[in-house]
């Protein structure tokens, strides 16, 4: 199987036009597809860099203008792309994260986003990035923004940043927001010297959510609503009905990178990775013996009408592999995240065009009941899903086999 290679040449780092687009854009029909496995027959997957492979194919269906408006997969993504392009050192992939940067960041440093939800701060990670990398202070000012909005982001009566500050996500806790937010402070503080803040909110906040979501089976309900007046909201707990996966999956993916982040005396440390031990127990039981990935809603795999979905099995797999690694969990999760990583690999294939695609990722979700969520579309290159394997891959890459 070929490497792919990208289309075009490299986008050059220059300042772009700001311009508004839509926040999300469908992805383009995809080619007919020659699955990996049975590709690998012919030559073993662990010669072809899937990371760059999906990257490539990436940049060749949009430009960082097409790609879409600021948003959180899109942010996801090209944070993926980006770690792809700290092993790589290609300079397309950095220049390609620029240029989609640059279309909201102004000479000086002015962004024109409110930030008035965890979600549109997720993308804040690659002003950070930014900053690291070129040393301009416009994504100084820009991450700052952010930053400062955190001081007067409405909370929860025990601290927890509600999902979005507007009346439909008042007072809510939705497991997704640990991921929006978390990672991008302690980067912010590592990078700007405003650790003692980042870490200690960090770690408050991943404690307060999993207070709140986790229950017994050491799985995270989707969301709590502190006035459990939603309409999903049990009227005793205030939680959600389901374990919706991805949701768990962010919250893993974000107490990983905290837990790699806050020092080893941070007071919240031991409850944080009790939060992790119980759930990786939980994930561990809950994973599909037959295909390695985990179900759309995680305890109901034997169901007929359950699905497999491909970003939350990436994030499960990322989270239990860094999590071995780092001896925050026992190391034989090393072994379940290896299984996890061949199921996903298996939803991955290459098409006539010479590109990946990447099936099964479930499109954006919001709380709801069983049906809701296996109801879902079932796509084909969302970015949820591009961006979680991006992170998986370049966790794990070294683990494929032939």
């Amino acid at each position: 199987m070929k490497r792919l290679r990208a289309a075009g040449a490299a986008v050059a780092l220059t300042t772009a036009t700001l311009v508004a687009l839509p926040a999300a854009v469908p992805a383009p029909a995809v080619a007919a597809v020659t699955p990996v496995a049975a590709a690998a027959e012919a030559r073993p997957v662990a010669a072809t860099d899937w990371s760059t492979a999906v990257v490539d194919s990436t940049m060749a269906r949009y430009t960082p203008t097409t790609i879409g408006g600021w948003s959180y997969p899109v942010g996801l993504y090209l944070y993926g792309q980006y770690l792809t392009y700290r092993r790589t050192h290609d300079a397309r992939y950095l220049a390609y994260i620029k240029s989609y940067v640059d279309r909201f960041v102004k000479s000086d440093g002015s962004i024109d986003q409110s930030f008035n939800s965890l979600d549109s701060m997720q993308a804040g990670r690659l002003l950070v990035i930014l900053h690291h990398e070129t040393g301009q202070d416009r994504y100084r000012k820009a991450a700052q923004k952010i930053r400062d909005r955190l001081n007067t982001y409405p909370r929860t009566g025990d601290g927890g940043f509600w999902h979005a500050d507007n009346s439909s996500r008042a007072h809510q806790l939705w497991a997704d927001g640990v991921y929006m937010v978390n990672p991008f402070l302690v980067e912010y503080g590592k990078e700007f010297g405003d650790s003692a803040y980042t870490d200690d909110e960090a770690a408050r906040q991943l404690a307060v959510y999993g207070g709140h979501l986790q229950v017994a089976s050491g799985l995270l309900k989707h969301a709590y609503d502190e006035s459990k007046t939603a309409s999903w909201a049990d009227p005793a707990t205030g939680l959600a009905p389901e374990h919706w996966c991805r949701a768990v999956g962010w919250y893993a993916m974000a107490i990983v990178n905290v837990l790699d982040a806050i020092p080893a005396n941070q007071p919240r440390r031991p409850q944080l990775l009790t939060i992790f031990g119980r759930l990786a127990a939980a994930l561990e039981k809950y994973q599909d013996p037959a295909t390695g990935r985990w179900f759309q809603v995680i305890d109901k795999g034997g169901r007929a009408d359950n699905w497999t979905e491909t970003s939350c099995s990436s994030m499960f797999t990322y989270a239990l592999s860094r999590g071995a690694q780092q001896h925050y969990l026992d190391p034989h999760y090393a072994a379940v995240a290896r299984r996890g990583y061949q199921g996903v690999l298996a939803e991955l294939s290459v098409g006539t065009d010479g590109r990946t695609n990447l099936a099964g990722i479930s499109i954006g979700t919001n709380v709801g009941d069983y049906a809701y969520y296996v109801g879902r579309t079932r796509a084909v290159n969302d970015f949820h899903g591009l961006g979680a394997f991006l992170i998986m891959n370049e966790q794990l890459r070294g683990d494929s086999v032939s």
